[in-house]
């Protein structure tokens, strides 16, 4: 039996999104996404994982309607990739990622990786699902993000070895 067979023969709600965002290349190539890399090497030198498995998962997110591919240059052919309402709505799952993996997978003294400030009160953010300091739903859109420098300086250094490599 096939996957697409077997997402017919259930209701379920979690197996039939597994199907789609279950493995962790996905996820972080979502992520990349929400954090406004579009490009397939920046992609690459965040996630860590190979080509292969990056244009693999790509073509998934594509077919499946939560990216879509925007041609940057035509000599030579470059894209960009860019999420769809479908893959938009995926953030509050990566909210609720990210807010599980600060309050259990990290020392408390390593702080937040990103510190997000609510444009539409301008406190804090904190990990949502609402804003803590205003009790309103957070969006990306109404998001400000200011990575932890320890974070960005991680973030550089991939990139910065990512580059090199080429």
């Amino acid at each position: 039996m096939s996957e697409n067979d077997s997402v017919a023969d259930t209701l379920c709600p979690v197996f039939r999104a597994e199907t789609i965002v279950g493995d962790r290349w996905t996820v972080l190539i979502l992520r990349e996404l929400f954090m406004r890399n579009h490009r397939f090497e920046e992609i690459q030198a965040q996630t860590g994982a190979t080509p292969q498995m990056i244009a693999t998962r790509l073509k998934r997110l594509e077919a499946d309607g939560l990216v879509e591919r925007r041609a940057y240059s035509k000599r030579p052919p470059r894209h960009e990739y860019h999420l769809t309402a479908k893959g938009e709505a995926f953030y509050p799952v990566v909210l609720a990622l990210r807010a599980w993996g600060e309050t259990w997978c990290k020392a408390p003294e390593e702080g937040r990786a990103v510190h997000y400030t609510h444009r539409t009160c301008g406190g804090a953010a904190g990990l949502g699902p609402v804003c803590e300091s205003c009790g309103e739903p957070l969006s990306r859109a109404d998001l400000i993000a200011e990575l932890n420098p320890a974070y960005k300086a991680e973030r550089e250094a991939r990139w910065e070895v990512f580059k090199a490599s080429r």
